[in-house]
Order: structure tokens, then sequence, then C-alpha cells
């Protein structure tokens, strides 16, 4: 906000400054208009001391149109100069500003990528587990299987619990591959960001 008052108080006094330049510069062309009648009336009289008068008017007219000219272009020059220091300034600020946003996004991405990474190590971890206890469970299954009729109970429940572990191996497979999708959808949204900013 602060930066927008000095850019505002500046293009409020732009047209005051054109204002005053066009009338300066009328100034400047109504004094060679000036010299130039002076100049043209001593020739027509042909008198040689008006034409001298005329000369000498002429002269200070010339130079004060000149030196009115030259502070003009001098004072459009320090506005050109004032212009392009504020619009680089601006220019900065908006690169840093993307700067910011666009390291923010990484590390954002970043954390994103790695709390999926270690979710699914997490998950990979219970699934080793859960894979072992299927493995024990059809093990023990196998042997109570062996054991006829004092182990129907048993093996019931073992099957049970079989059954139990695989289905938890396949919901554990599921959402390591949903988070393997999140990481690869991450990344890629990552590259783009990163390749629109290049």
């Amino acid at each position: 906000m602060p930066s927008q008052q000095p850019q505002q108080s500046q293009a409020s006094r732009t047209p005051a400054r054109r204002r005053q330049r066009s009338t300066r510069l009328v100034v400047a062309v109504a004094l060679l208009a000036v010299a130039a009648a002076v100049v043209i009336g001593a020739l027509v009289s042909s008198s040689a001391g008006l034409t001298a008068i005329a000369a000498v008017v002429a002269l200070l007219a010339g130079a004060a149109a000149t030196r009115i000219t030259h502070s003009e272009l001098m004072a459009s020059r320090r506005e050109a100069a004032q212009d392009r220091a504020v619009q680089a300034q601006d220019y900065r600020a908006l690169t840093e500003r993307r700067t910011a946003e666009s390291a923010a996004f990484a590390a954002d991405m970043r954390r994103k990528i790695s709390d999926r990474e270690e979710a699914i190590d997490v998950l990979e971890r219970a699934l080793s587990s859960a894979q072992k206890n299927a493995a024990e469970q059809t093990l023990k299954r196998g042997q109570e299987a062996r054991r006829a009729d004092a182990a129907e109970r048993g093996r019931d429940d073992a099957e049970t619990r079989a059954a139990e572990a695989i289905v938890a191996v396949a919901e554990l497979e599921a959402e390591i591959d949903v988070l393997r999708a999140e990481v690869q959808s991450l990344r890629a949204a990552a590259a783009q960001r990163a390749h629109r900013s290049a």
C-alpha cells in the first residue's frame, strides 16, 4: 500500500506538469514568433537603427526560447529516469514475491511427498507384518487340519483368522497404491509448477 501512494501522487502530478510544459513551449514559440515579426518589421522599414534593435530583440528572444526548451528537455529526461526507477523497483518487488511463492510451493510439495513416503514406509512395515501373520495362520491352519476331531473348532477359528489376515493384506496394499499415486501426482504438479516458473 505505501508504494501505491507515491505512484498515485506522481500520476496526479503528471497532468499539471504537462500543462506547465505545454505553456512553456507555447511561450518559447511565441518568443520566436515575436522575434521573427520584429526582424521582418525592421527589414520592411529599412531603418538601420530598427534593424539593430530587431537583431538584439531576436537574439534575446531566441536565447530565451532555447533556454526554455532546454529546461523542458532536462525535466522530461528526469521524469523518464524517475519512471524507469519506479518500474525497476516494482519489477524487483514482483520478482521477489514470485520467488518467495515458488519457494513456499516447493517446500509444501516436499513436505507432502515426505509425509506420503513416510506413510508408505509405515504401511509397508504393517504389510510385511500382516503377511507374516497370514503365513503363520496358514501354517497353523494346516497343522490344526491334521488334528481331525479335536481341532474342528480351532480349524474354523484359524481359517477365520487367516481370511482376516488376507483381507488386511489386501487393504494395506490398496492403501499403499493410493499413497503412491498421490506421491506421483504431487511430483508431477511440482515439476509442472517448476517448468512454468522457468
